[in-house]
């Protein structure tokens, strides 16, 4: 059977680690780097494994490299703090590890839990992660956000889902869209996009309704709504940024 290990990175993380560590329990090794919590995180973790390493935080793509080069195995499930693999996934990867994989990489569709539902429609899904894969077959690259595995390799895609629990309530997505609006925008800018203001108008209407009637999330209720907003609140906020970076510039 081929060995699998699982790599998360952590700062203050006290509220989810636990559970995210508990459905990991089948894999043959867990590897946290922490990037200095002040919380309860690392105490948590040492309740399931002892391979916790700390690195100071220099972004998300080169903290879960340096993970992958504390793991043991070369077969990786990367999840993050705040997502769990399901059952049926769990399953799913061992079968492959039992059999043997014929793909050296997979995405996963990851489904989010936001206002008390699972949401199943809009933009918002299956938003396939490539989580699985063979570490000697690529590495993370990215910006300050949006981090990714890269791979020239097949990739392959399983059926059993990361259960994403995302945003806690609304204030945690404002404080988070103030975080990751900003990190963008300085993505965007370093990267030669432009912001007009017809971009302002067009970009959020647009995902707007992509997200609500084109990919149908009007199905999920209020949640739907409530998401296909925040997406578009989103991209508003990051050209918005993009374009104060620009006139501050000039």
């Amino acid at each position: 059977m081929q060995p699998i290990s699982a790599t998360l990175i952590t700062y203050n993380e006290e509220h989810n680690i636990a559970q995210a560590l508990q459905a990991l329990s089948w894999v043959d090794e867990i590897v946290v780097v922490d990037s200095g919590s002040r919380d309860e995180t690392v105490e948590i973790c040492r309740r399931f494994t002892d391979r916790i390493f700390y690195r100071e935080w220099t972004g998300y793509a080169d903290q879960k490299n340096f993970a992958l080069t504390k793991a043991r195995n070369d077969w990786i499930l990367a999840l993050d703090a705040d997502e769990r693999p399901s059952a049926e996934l769990c399953r799913e990867i061992q079968d492959l590890a039992r059999k043997g994989f014929p793909k050296r990489a997979y995405r996963i569709p990851r489904v989010a839990f936001f206002m008390d539902r699972w949401i199943r429609h809009g933009d918002w899904y299956p938003d396939y992660q490539l989580r699985l894969f063979d570490r000697r077959c690529g590495k993370w690259e990215g910006g300050r956000v949006h981090e990714s595995f890269r791979t020239r390799e097949e990739i392959g895609y399983l059926k059993g889902e990361i259960y994403h629990y995302t945003y806690r309530n609304f204030s945690d997505y404002l404080k988070r869209l103030e975080i990751y609006s900003t990190l963008a925008a300085l993505d965007y800018h370093e990267g030669g996009k432009k912001a007009t203001a017809l971009k302002l108008f067009v970009d959020p209407v647009a995902v707007f309704f992509q997200g609500y009637l084109l990919k149908r999330g009007f199905l999920d209720g209020l949640p739907g709504f409530a998401a296909a907003v925040m997406g578009s609140i989103s991209v508003f906020f990051k050209y918005a940024k993009l374009y104060e970076l620009q006139h501050l510039r000039h």
